[in-house]
């Protein structure tokens, strides 16, 4: 297996492994995510300090929107962390979010092709399919088998998580290469910063809740 797709799918088992600590502790479940925030939002501020560099007011800025939305999406998450059904819903928004990483390395190692954006050299039109084909196949059998949800809705839930994962990705990849950095860190062997591996993720599971609430209410 390719050395990239190994550490995806590395990090995809430990992001599972974070989740799944949710059912079993919430107390520990906490600590990890408030630790995983805080090398966030760490990593993020040294980025914005080498893209602006002497413009302090800018650097506060962005770090502001950057700490604003962190907390939001703590807020969301802990909201409904007494609900099994939110639980649920979380995990699968997250297996959705994994299988479009998963999906978008494994398409671009096989077929390669043209260049999606020059924002990330990697990023390719064949890898973002399948980042959607992957992204759409997860979705329809967790739906199905956790929600009895119809076909177009999975398929269209699948399609909006990957997208917005994607999105994510680009985002942070755009910054990295303004910042002129590869990683975010390298607090992860092998792997880079925190950052890196959720990019995606934190655009993903804010964009999946929202369509679950407007789906259900």
């Amino acid at each position: 297996m390719n050395s990239e797709l190994k550490k995806r799918f590395m990090t995809g088992t430990l992001l599972i492994l974070i989740i799944l600590i949710m059912f079993i502790s919430k107390t520990l479940y906490l600590y990890v995510i408030l630790i995983t925030f805080v090398l966030s939002f760490i990593e993020f501020t040294n980025m914005s300090s080498k893209i602006f560099k002497n413009k302090n007011s800018s650097i506060f800025l962005l770090n502001i929107l950057f700490l604003f939305y962190l907390i939001l999406f703590l807020i969301i998450t802990f909201l409904g962390i007494n609900d099994i059904h939110f639980k649920i819903i979380l995990y699968i928004i997250l297996l959705v979010c994994i299988a479009s990483d998963i999906g978008g390395i494994t398409f671009w190692k096989i077929f390669k092709g043209p260049k999606l954006t020059t924002i990330s050299p990697n990023k390719t039109i064949s890898g973002s399919f399948g980042s959607f084909f992957f992204s759409i196949l997860v979705s329809i059998f967790l739906l199905d088998l956790f929600l009895e949800i119809n076909l177009s809705i999975s398929v269209f839930f699948g399609f909006v998580i990957s997208l917005s994962a994607q999105i994510g990705d680009l985002f942070f990849s755009y910054l990295k290469r303004k910042s002129s950095i590869k990683n975010t860190g390298n607090i992860l062997p092998g792997h880079g910063g925190v950052l890196d591996r959720i990019d995606g993720i934190l655009l993903g599971i804010p964009v999946g809740l929202i369509f679950v609430f407007l789906l259900l209410f």
